[in-house]
C-alpha cells in the first residue's frame, strides 16, 4: 500500500484540505482511505478493514513523509470507519483544544477525537465558496444545517439573514460558536427542530432568495435520501421566492446524478436546473456519478412560467 507517493512534496499553505482521496477509486489498492490536513492535525481515515501490517505500514509511511515536510511534531489521528461504532485514536501530540481551521478565510471549530462527524465536510468546500458569492443581501434558508459553515460563508458573502435548521442541537450551538469567532453575531438563527413538523414555521420566515439543501444520505430517524428527498422537494418551492435559487446537494454513491435531476423534475417542476458544480480537485473520482453531486436550480418566476405555456 503506497501512500506516501500520492502525498505532496510540501505541505499546503491552507490549513484545512484533503491530502489524499482514495474513496474515489482512482488509486488501486488505497480505495478505502483518506487523509486530511487540519492544522496543526492530521487526519487518517479507512474504511475498509486493514491488517495489523497494513495499519503499521501507513502509520510508518505517514509519518516517513511527515519528517520530510516539516519539523513539527507529528499530531495525528487515526480513525477507523469501517468498524461499528468508528474508532478513534491519537498518535503523537493531540489536536488543540479548541480546534480552529481556516477555510478560505473563515475559522471554523473542529473536534477530531469526537468521532466521525468532526464538525467540517471538506467535498463541500466548492459549495461553500458558491454560496459566498451568491448571498449578497439575500435572505438565506439552510437546512441540514450541521454546524453551519454554509451560513458563515454565506454572512461571509454579505447575506441579509439567515436562517440554519438542523435537528442536533449541539452541532448548532458549535454552528454558533463559528458565526461569533468570525463577527457574525446579528442576523442569523438557528432552530433545532425536524424540517417535516417546521414547514409552516419556515413559510412565515420566508419567502427565501437562496435555499441549501445538504442532507445526510442515510442516517435514521433524521433522513433517507430515497424516502425523504422526494417529500421535501415537492414542499420545496413553496420557501423559495420567485427567481430565487436553491443548492441540492446529494452524497450517496448509489444515487447517480440523474436521480436526483429526476425527482426534481417529479416533485419541484417550479425548479429549473442551471448547473451542476464541480467539486474540489482534491477529491478525484473514477465515476462522477458516485461522488458528490452539488446542483445550482432557480425558481421560475410567474411571469417566465405563463410564457413557457404558451
Amino acid at each position: 500500500m503506497d501512500l506516501v507517493t500520492h502525498l505532496p512534496a510540501e505541505l499546503p499553505e491552507t490549513g484545512c484540505v484533503r491530502l489524499f482521496h482514495g474513496r474515489g477509486h482512482c488509486f488501486a489498492g488505497l480505495e478505502g482511505v483518506t487523509l486530511d490536513w487540519l492544522a496543526p492535525s492530521l487526519l487518517f481515515t479507512h474504511f475498509c478493514p486493514l491488517s495489523e501490517e497494513q495499519a503499521a505500514q501507513l502509520e510508518g509511511q505517514i509519518a516517513v513523509w511527515w519528517q520530510s515536510v516539516t519539523d513539527r511534531p507529528l499530531s495525528l489521528v487515526w480513525q477507523d470507519r469501517h468498524s461499528r461504532p468508528a474508532q478513534t485514536r491519537c498518535i503523537g501530540q493531540s489536536p488543540p483544544q479548541p480546534h480552529w481551521v481556516e477555510e478560505s478565510g473563515l475559522w471554523f471549530e473542529l473536534d477530531l477525537l469526537r468521532g466521525q462527524n468532526h464538525g467540517l465536510f471538506l467535498d463541500m468546500a466548492s459549495g461553500r465558496d458558491w454560496v459566498r458569492q451568491h448571498s449578497g443581501d439575500k435572505k438565506v434558508l439552510n437546512l441540514f444545517a450541521y454546524t453551519c459553515a454554509f451560513s458563515v460563508f454565506a454572512m461571509a458573502g454579505g447575506a441579509r439573514e439567515v436562517v440554519n435548521l438542523d435537528m442536533s442541537k449541539p452541532a448548532l450551538g458549535q454552528g454558533k460558536r463559528n458565526h461569533m469567532k468570525n463577527g457574525f453575531d446579528a442576523g442569523v438563527r438557528y432552530l433545532g427542530h425536524d424540517l417535516f413538523k417546521t414547514f409552516g414555521k419556515l413559510r412565515k420566515l420566508g419567502p427565501f432568495d437562496l435555499v441549501v439543501v445538504d442532507p445526510p444520505s442515510f442516517q435514521q430517524g433524521s433522513f433517507i435520501a430515497t424516502k425523504d428527498y422526494p417529500r421535501l422537494l415537492r414542499r420545496l418551492a413553496e420557501l423559495i421566492s420567485p427567481g430565487g435559487e436553491a443548492l441540492l446537494c446529494l452524497n450517496a454513491p448509489e444515487l447517480d446524478r440523474a436521480y436526483l435531476r429526476q425527482q426534481v423534475a417529479d416533485h419541484a417542476p417550479e425548479l429549473t436546473f442551471v448547473r451542476q458544480l464541480d467539486n474540489p480537485v482534491t477529491f478525484p473520482e473514477s465515476d462522477p456519478d458516485r461522488g458528490l453531486k452539488v446542483f445550482h436550480y432557480r425558481r421560475q418566476d410567474a411571469e417566465s412560467r405563463v410564457s413557457q405555456a404558451f
